[in-house]
């Protein structure tokens, strides 16, 4: 039987709860989520502790912010005049914009506003929270080697082209 190791292709579903055990995000029935492992797929905390587990195994994964998608870094919260989102007339808290820093594209979300500022936070939005995975693994197998060439799953769960 085949153990998740470093150049498998996983395929698992899952329940990703907050420490307060209210459900954040979970895998579709029916359609589990599909990850090359070894590869920074998925986050490094759980990747860790899918190691050496195999199909048919049930992990309850406790993900501490520093394995998952980081501390929360007051820094990456902004103000910006309202006037940078022109074209946009109905700002509303929750709102996602794609901001352009650097080089660098990341994701930010509009935690405020008023006539003159918008407030926005570019943390991930799990950012700073310790994360619980029920995952139930559903396959492991040797990935291919086109998969491996281009660092993710294909097929059905994985990255289409």
């Amino acid at each position: 039987m085949t153990t998740i190791a470093k150049d498998t292709a996983v395929k698992f579903n899952y329940t990703l709860k907050d420490d307060e055990g209210n459900i954040l995000d979970q895998s579709p029935e029916g359609q589990p989520l599909a990850y090359l492992h070894g590869h920074s797929n998925i986050i490094p905390g759980l990747e860790s502790q899918l190691e050496g587990k195999s199909a048919g195994e049930k992990v309850n994964a406790v993900v501490e912010p520093a394995d998952g998608y980081g501390e929360y870094q007051k820094q990456a919260v902004q103000r910006v005049p309202r006037e940078n989102f022109q074209g946009v007339d109905d700002i509303q808290p929750g709102m996602q914009f794609q901001s352009e820093a650097g080089g660098q594209v990341m994701l930010v979300t509009v935690t405020d506003v008023n006539d003159q500022e918008v407030t926005v936070d570019a943390n991930h939005p799990l950012a700073g929270k310790r994360l619980t995975f029920d995952v139930e693994i559903q396959e492991v197998r040797a990935a291919t080697e086109d998969e491996l060439n281009h660092g993710h799953i294909h097929g059905a769960g994985g990255v289409e082209h």
